[in-house]
């Protein structure tokens, strides 16, 4: 996911990565990646509020991390983050997503495809309690996501998600998806920009023939064949060979590393993910 934002995004990027659940791994490989592509990094930490309903599952941790804090991970001047699920490739200038006007939604996510219809009996949201809540709106897909964390903080986004969470979350029944669910939930109090399909696609949702203009392709779970990501991943992204090969090549180079980092001004347009 890295390089391919790397390669198609003409702008300097800054990574911001969740602390808490990194690998000793890839921490070791982060200063030689970011000195091979010229990428900046920082990584963020909060702790878990001992008010807020706990999480026991690292899968479900996880997507309360990267839906019910951005109001507090993130430095008061970074203006805009892109939130892009590590199974993902990206095939377009992020800058683009970060310069989208969201009509002063503090997010915008897109929305599920319509157009693979086979899987029509597989989406849950068409029917029931969320055909009853949406009333006719989108149910979107977090696996891509930009947000405007001014507009956040100042409608109060975070307290509301968080409240919402802490009522919902003691019943088991409730968000399965935590971090789809929440959001989608929540969408008569914090709105939600749907963007251009074309943002993300997977082939689970998406038809064969919307591929060719997709920005993004995302390795989501297919409930019917339930097939290895790494396995979908060499069937469906041609670049992916590639891109793998290019980082084994410069992670097995054993030539030292410069900590010299490359500065980014302050008055440079950037993309942070």
């Amino acid at each position: 996911m890295m390089l391919s934002v790397i390669k198609n995004t003409k702008h300097p990027v800054k990574f911001w990565l969740l602390n808490n659940y990194l690998s000793p791994q890839f921490r070791e490989t982060l200063p030689k990646l970011a000195n091979e592509y010229k990428f900046d990094y920082e990584l963020v930490e909060y702790r878990w509020p001992r008010w807020l309903h706990q999480q026991s599952e690292k899968q479900r941790i996880m997507w309360g991390y990267k839906t019910l804090f951005l109001d507090v991970l993130f430095p008061l001047n970074v203006r805009k983050i892109i939130f892009v699920d590590a199974d993902q490739i990206v095939r377009t200038d992020m800058m683009e997503l970060m310069n989208l006007d969201l009509d002063g939604a503090p997010y915008g996510f897109t929305p599920f495809c319509d157009s693979r219809t086979t899987m029509e009996g597989f989406r849950f949201w068409k029917q029931g309690y969320w055909a009853q809540h949406l009333a006719g709106r989108k149910y979107h897909i977090s696996a891509l996501y930009v947000i405007d964390l001014a507009k956040f903080r100042q409608i109060a986004a975070g307290d509301r998600l968080r409240g919402q969470y802490q009522g919902l979350s003691a019943d088991p029944n409730s968000l399965s998806n935590l971090d789809q669910d929440l959001p989608n939930n929540m969408i008569h109090q914090v709105r939600i920009k749907s963007l251009p399909q074309e943002w993300l696609w997977c082939e689970t949702w998406c038809s064969d023939s919307s591929k060719e203009s997709a920005k993004t392709i995302d390795l989501c779970n297919n409930p019917q064949t339930k097939e290895p990501k790494l396995d979908s991943a060499v069937r469906i992204i041609p670049e992916w060979k590639g891109y793998d090969e290019e980082i084994k090549r410069v992670l097995s180079d054993k030539t030292s590393i410069n900590d010299n980092k490359s500065e980014i001004k302050d008055n440079d347009e950037h993309t942070e993910l």
